[in-house]
């Protein structure tokens, strides 16, 4: 089971979800459940020329109590439905209702494994921290929240892509404020839930390179003292528990490496570090993955998009794939029966 938490009702959500669905070969590995909006995803397919195929359950239905008998179906929350795509931007009701619903999604995945709506896995729409904001909610984004509500000791963002696979030893914080966050434990941390996703994917003895934080990785200090003081050591340890990893390697040369087949992983030490070149190469194709959760959980890689939403020009590539990576990563829990995502 899989469901999905629709994201911003304003932004490409709906129809880049919509536009997932479509393809029948999703619904051969899951049964899928979204959270959101049924007035929102008809917009959507209409608007895209796509038939619904969905069946409707409103959210406060007693059916909801007993098993779903759908292959994919939407629990509607009938009081969001009027909230559609406009002028451009954020609104307090969007943040309502996207925060509603990945709310719900969370807390089907913790239900116990004989619940009638038990989730095996997730994938999260996207949303807008501003509209978060505007709804009183303060969480810096889904990973953070996720966090949190399933109780993680230790997590960590993910990025998988066709050609590059990226985790973040820091995720949604300024600039200035990452040497202060980064320690031995965040980055050994980092390096080890990496190795771990790899052999969930079906890669046996994992490369992992590691990027400095500073130009050169420090040049022997003369750029910053990080890398010798926490990167370094954090490597150093994670070579003691039997991972293959290496660095700290420059960030401007190591993604090179990495595409050329030198490394199955890359560990970045702040969010543009690791996501410039992940987007730049396949934007339409990678999957956000956040690592460290006791249940799965995917997310398109792209934003809200509000300057496009409504015009049927989304690309639902990321969404698509991080559906059939959810299905995948929850079916397959023991690391030698997953097939390999590529490479």
């Amino acid at each position: 089971m899989v469901g999905i938490a629709l994201g911003d009702p304003r932004g490409i959500g709906p129809e880049v979800l919509v536009k997932a669905l479509a393809d029948p070969g999703l619904l051969k590995s899951a049964r899928i459940v979204v959270y959101g909006s049924n007035e929102a995803l008809n917009r959507a397919a209409d608007r895209c020329g796509l038939e619904p195929s969905w069946f409707r359950i409103a959210s406060d239905s007693p059916r909801l109590e007993h098993p779903l008998a759908t292959d994919l179906t939407v629990i509607d929350w009938v009081e969001f439905g009027e909230e559609e795509p406009g002028a451009p931007g954020p609104t307090r009701a969007s943040g309502l209702a996207s925060k509603t619903w990945v709310e719900a999604a969370i807390a089907d995945t913790l239900l116990p494994v004989n619940a009638p709506r038990r989730l095996d896995a997730l994938v999260t729409g996207p949303v807008s921290k501003a509209a978060w904001h505007l709804a009183g909610f303060r969480w810096p984004g889904h990973t953070e929240l996720l966090a949190h509500r399933t109780k993680a000791k230790r997590h960590a963002m993910a990025f998988v892509g066709p050609r590059l696979r990226v985790v973040l030893a820091s995720t949604h914080l300024p600039l200035m404020d990452v040497r202060n966050v980064l320690t031995i434990g965040r980055v050994f941390d980092s390096i080890d839930l990496g190795a771990e996703l790899c052999r969930r994917l079906g890669v046996g003895g994992p490369r992992i390179a590691v990027c400095g934080l500073n130009p050169h990785a420090g040049e022997g200090g003369l750029f910053g003292d990080e890398e010798t003081r926490v990167i370094e050591p954090a490597i150093e340890a994670a070579r003691r528990a039997g991972i293959e990893v290496s660095g700290p390697h420059p960030g401007d040369t190591v993604f090179l490496h990495a595409l050329e087949g030198r490394f199955d992983l890359v560990v970045a030490m702040y969010h543009d570090q690791g996501l410039i070149p992940v987007k730049l190469l396949d934007r339409d194709e990678t999957v956000n993955v956040t690592l460290g959760l006791p249940t799965v959980r995917t997310s398109p890689d792209h934003g809200t998009a509000y300057d496009i939403a409504g015009k049927g020009l989304a690309d639902p590539g990321s969404m698509r794939a991080a559906i059939a990576l959810a299905a995948e990563l929850a079916a397959c829990r023991d690391p030698a029966s997953v097939t390999p995502a590529f490479g």
